[in-house]
């Protein structure tokens, strides 16, 4: 392992953007620490076989404090330079507050907004003091921008995140790490279905330039993939 390299911790790399964060900062050199969900068969295990000089691969159910915190433990002394929580779930776009069972809504809650934020406050103290916290939200976590409606829930558990990475960055308001809050657009992943209208390789390579362009930069921002400020 080079030890001069930068570190990025992306959590929730198996698949779509995630992923291609994590191949996106290998190839420019860094040492990358992805996190999947599953033992083998996922797209950064390929990833990895094929590109075994400085990537490497963590089990972790986000919405699994106790795998959260060994996490931690195993990472204990590390220098982080980016920690990026990507994992994140979809649910029937169409379907509204009204018609969404309580189960499904606290999945998707859990999951976008409460699990991305344990992580946060349980590695956030491995993120070196100028270093880069980024969430990925969604330009639809936008409530100012929230015009036409639809995606309720999926709205609603990205504006939660968005609120909550507001209130961490409220209580560290004198820290120096950049606070990231990330739009990627709509991009053609299985989240994202074949009809948006970006690819994973115009969007992810321009997230990666805007979180550069914005490090040693403290305090929270919310921006999409080209770096422009996006409503709250």
């Amino acid at each position: 392992m080079n030890d001069s390299r930068r570190t990025a911790l992306i959590v929730g790399a198996s698949r779509g953007l995630g992923l291609a964060l994590a191949k996106e900062y290998a190839r420019r050199g860094w040492q990358v620490i992805g996190t999947v969900r599953a033992e083998a068969g996922t797209g950064l295990h390929d990833f990895a076989a094929e590109h075994n000089d400085g990537l490497e691969i963590e089990r972790l159910d986000i919405a699994a404090p106790g795998e959260v915190k060994a996490l931690r433990a195993g990472l204990e002394g590390r220098k982080i330079d980016l920690l990026f929580v990507n994992a994140g779930v979809a649910n029937d776009p169409d379907e509204t507050i009204a018609e969404v069972s309580t189960e499904e809504f606290n999945r998707v809650m859990v999951t976008n907004a409460l699990s991305p934020m344990r992580v946060i406050e349980t590695l956030g103290d491995l993120v070196t003091p100028d270093g880069t916290i980024a969430v990925m939200s969604s330009g639809l976590g936008s409530v100012a921008d929230n015009a036409h409606g639809g995606w309720e829930v999926y709205r609603a558990s990205k504006a939660a995140l968005n609120t909550l990475m507001r209130s961490y960055a409220a209580r560290h308001r004198n820290g120096r790490r950049s606070l990231l809050i990330i739009a990627p657009g709509w991009v053609r992943t299985d989240m994202g279905g074949p009809h948006a209208t970006l690819g994973v390789d115009e969007s992810i390579p321009r997230v990666v330039d805007t979180i550069t362009a914005q490090t040693g930069k403290p305090g929270v921002q919310y921006l999409d993939y080209l770096g422009r400020t996006v409503r709250w």
